[in-house]
């Protein structure tokens, strides 16, 4: 197997002897303070997939008994935020009064919209003992015309998302529509986010999307003679009839659906109008965004 950039300088012509790959990124690691991450968007060479801005792997993290995930409050505009968990849990609050424990299998999603405030720890009872985090963080892009919806909060328990077999492959369809099924969870634009656990020598199909990246959480897998080794993200262009396979054990998970315009991000604000992060920016610097309910005293000021 040979890797994209060797194909690309020897010039590999045709679908046959090409892989289906366009382009593949390595995350580059985040140090979150106490915990670090692996952040795939945005990268230098990728800003967006579809409507995905942000792709953070955290974990998995190892944290001793008093230790654990505690971010203060922080805001964010223009975006939908999605966190799903392969292990452990993390306790959510927010400003419009949301308060939700987040379990592996379950999807929570957070639409910042206008402006939305959030913490993100963890129970006493977690923190009491030795426990593990292990999961993904990913942020969407609102479509224009929706940028600045009311902020609003959505929880997804994990038995409500279809899980279906495809040749043998174990499927979750998380957001859109995929492989003949659809995910209830809401979207507000043309948006795939899939999840698959494939057995050494499985095959998979690609669902079809307009733009889609394939991320390797673990494991090992290759699409035609190109090798996807653990931790990177393959991007096609057009995934119409593209089969990957398992070298190894390996958990995938597929974000994708119709590119939106060019965001500007800033922090952790998004939108397609500078302006409107310069006006988040004094917003929060300011105090005028609303307090997280239960969690008022502390925040993370501007950078």
């Amino acid at each position: 197997m040979s890797n994209v950039a060797d194909q690309l300088e020897q010039g590999c012509v045709g679908e046959t002897s090409c892989a289906a790959v366009s382009m593949l990124l390595i995350p580059k690691e985040k140090d979150l303070g106490g915990f670090s991450v692996r952040r795939v968007l945005p990268s230098i060479d990728k800003r967006m997939i579809g409507p995905w801005v942000f792709f953070d792997h955290m974990g998995p993290a190892e944290f001793a008994a008093g230790e654990g995930i505690n971010v203060r409050p922080h805001p964010h505009i223009g975006i939908a935020t999605v966190t799903y968990l392969f292990e452990g849990e993390i306790l959510h609050r927010d400003s419009v009064g949301s308060l939700q424990a987040i379990r592996p299998g379950d999807i929570n999603l957070m639409v910042a919209g206008s402006g939305i405030v959030h913490s993100e720890r963890e129970r006493p009872e977690i923190t009491a003992v030795d426990h593990r985090l292990h999961g993904l963080q990913l942020w969407l892009a609102l479509p224009e015309g929706k940028e600045e919806i009311p902020a609003a909060f959505y929880h997804y328990p994990g038995a409500d998302l279809p899980a279906l077999h495809v040749h043998g492959v174990p499927v979750r369809v998380m957001m859109g529509r995929a492989y003949g099924v659809d995910s209830p969870v809401t979207t507000f634009s043309d948006t795939l986010y899939v999840e698959a656990h494939m057995q050494p020598g499985q095959k998979l199909q690609l669902p079809e999307a307009d733009e889609l990246g394939l991320y390797v959480a673990s494991g090992e897998l290759k699409a035609r003679d190109t090798s996807l080794p653990q931790y990177s993200m393959a991007v096609f262009d057009n995934s119409v009839g593209v089969e990957v396979e398992a070298v190894s054990e390996s958990r995938i998970a597929m974000i994708g659906g119709r590119p939106l315009a060019p965001r500007f991000m800033e922090w952790n604000f998004v939108s397609s109008r500078k302006a409107r992060i310069e006006k988040a920016k004094s917003d929060w610097t300011a105090g005028r965004f609303t307090k997280v309910l239960g969690d008022e005293e502390a925040f993370i000021p501007l950078p």
